[in-house]
């Protein structure tokens, strides 16, 4: 079992930029995929990036252009820059890993999440 903690949230105007960071704890980092997601209040967690253990990203269409996830293999530490941040990515950041290479399936482990606050 993977553990995961998240770190980098704050408050930041629109326009603005944040880093969060994931370390992680645990030999499956390097081999596995590993994800950001999110939470807003009242919506459902979603999607936000994933990056396989090959380096491959994937990025939900709301932040493409935007946000880049990477990964520090030595370090095992994720991270997700964002930037031109909206109000609308205001959320609870969610770190996560994957049992598999790829995100292809649900992540089997989870953080305990890091606040986002973009104000307009």
């Amino acid at each position: 079992q993977v553990q995961l903690v998240e770190s980098g949230g704050g408050l930041v105007q629109a326009g603005g930029s944040l880093r969060l960071s994931c370390a992680a704890s645990g030999s499956i980092f390097s081999r596995n995929a590993m994800g950001w997601f999110r939470q807003a209040p009242g919506k459902e967690r979603e999607f936000v990036a994933a990056i396989s253990s090959g380096g491959s990203p994937y990025y939900a269409d709301s932040v493409k252009g935007r946000f880049t996830i990477s990964r520090d293999k030595p370090e095992n530490t994720l991270y997700l820059q964002m930037n031109s941040l909206k109000p609308e990515d205001t959320a609870m950041y969610y770190c996560a890993a994957y049992p598999a290479s790829s995100p292809t399936i649900i992540p089997s482990s989870w953080g305990q999440g890091t606040q986002v606050t973009v104000s307009s």
